[in-house]
């Protein structure tokens, strides 16, 4: 597939890489200044997080550590399946660690909801969320994201980490995913 290709599938682009890069900076220099004194440990969420993770931990400037996680509840559609699944857990304990959980999207919030409880049931010193994106109209779960890099509408967006079908995640813009694609 050529670049000519992947742009077809797009309806219209949300947000530049330009945009998103200067919004992670924000986001890095937020955290930076609440976890001023602190190391902390940034768990990212497999396999979306990849770039939010990456450019988020190069644009702070704390003591931190990375550790990765993998959890499911989309197989490959374009909805959640509802089922919470970890395939890849934590190499580390974070019993008395500041986590931060890194995003790529919430959705429903079911994935996040049942992470947050599952670390904290860890002994951590605390557990926050980042999350470069947030559907609001579609979270059906309690969740309490503190860093949120863009609100974005209920649609299907791929790039920047996010995908279908683990394709598109390489775009470096953020866009609507055309329904020919997935229809």
């Amino acid at each position: 597939m050529d670049a000519a290709d992947i742009s077809q599938d797009l309806t219209h682009v949300l947000y530049t890489a330009d945009e998103v890069q200067r919004r992670v900076e924000e986001l890095a220099a937020e955290i930076d200044r609440d976890y001023e004194g602190r190391e902390v440990l940034l768990i990212g969420v497999l396999n979306g997080a990849v770039m939010v993770m990456s450019d988020l931990s190069r644009a702070m400037k704390s003591h931190l550590t990375m550790d990765w996680m993998a959890i499911s509840s989309y197989g490959s559609g374009t909805k959640s399946s509802g089922v919470v699944r970890i395939l890849k857990d934590l190499t580390r304990d974070i019993s008395d660690v500041h986590v931060l959980i890194v995003e790529d999207i919430i959705d429903t919030g079911l994935t996040l909801s049942y992470l947050v409880q599952n670390l904290q049931s860890r002994g951590p010193a605390s557990v926050e969320v980042a999350a470069m994106f947030r559907k609001p109209e579609a979270i059906t779960a309690p969740v309490d994201v503190k860093y949120v890099g863009f609100d974005i509408p209920n649609e299907f967006v791929v790039g920047y980490g996010l995908d279908y079908a683990g394709r598109y995640r390489n775009l470096r813009d953020v866009g609507t995913l055309a329904p020919h694609v997935y229809s």
